[in-house]
């Protein structure tokens, strides 16, 4: 954390940036472990993470690029799928956003940050894997209060302009997304 921002950086260091010490504030920190973003994790030819994909939930917002923008390419594991930013210099998995700007979110990857720790303890799990029964999820009224104030509170103040994953004068995302085809996404992860 330096100067009220906690820094950020992919894994070769060419793509760097900071949250607001607001975004830590009103950021949640959860656990996933639904089947997307596992196979995200395969794409990235990274270990399958059998004990969830640790995200920290804020809005778009408090998050600033401050180094190597021009890295940032999108992955969609399928035509509606959510949108999967990582830096394409060296395939480090950073976000998660929806589909359009006007819809305040992002989930970054909390192993983008020198100490994950500082985010706070996970406070959310979802898509728990149970042998032999359906998925549970723990934390999910805490989580989706989480994301639906931050998105009114962005759309309500124009917040949700202040993006660094969208041109908000066309509603296009700054890197055109690579969409696999579905059975690409099929042999990622069942």
């Amino acid at each position: 954390m330096s100067n009220g921002k906690f820094d950020f950086s992919c894994s070769c260091g060419s793509f760097a940036g900071h949250v607001s010490a607001q975004g830590l504030k009103s950021g949640l920190r959860i656990l996933c472990h639904c089947p997307d973003c596992r196979a995200a994790e395969l794409y990235h030819h990274r270990p399958d993470p059998v004990e969830g994909v640790d995200l920290f939930q804020l809005a778009p917002q408090a998050i600033t690029i401050s180094k190597g923008a021009e890295h940032l390419r999108l992955l969609r594991l399928g035509p509606k799928g959510l949108f999967r930013w990582y830096a394409g210099c060296c395939g480090t998995p950073f976000a998660n956003t929806l589909a359009k700007p006007q819809l305040a979110f992002a989930g970054l990857r909390t192993d983008i940050f020198e100490d994950k720790d500082a985010l706070g303890k996970v406070k959310a799990e979802a898509h728990v894997p149970r042998p032999g029964k359906p998925p549970r999820s723990k934390g999910m009224a805490r989580m989706v209060y989480g994301i639906f104030s931050r998105m009114i509170t962005a759309r309500l103040s124009g917040l949700w302009r202040e993006t660094p994953f969208f041109d908000v004068e066309t509603g296009k995302p700054v890197a055109e997304p690579e969409v696999l085809s579905k059975e690409a996404r099929a042999k990622l992860y069942p």
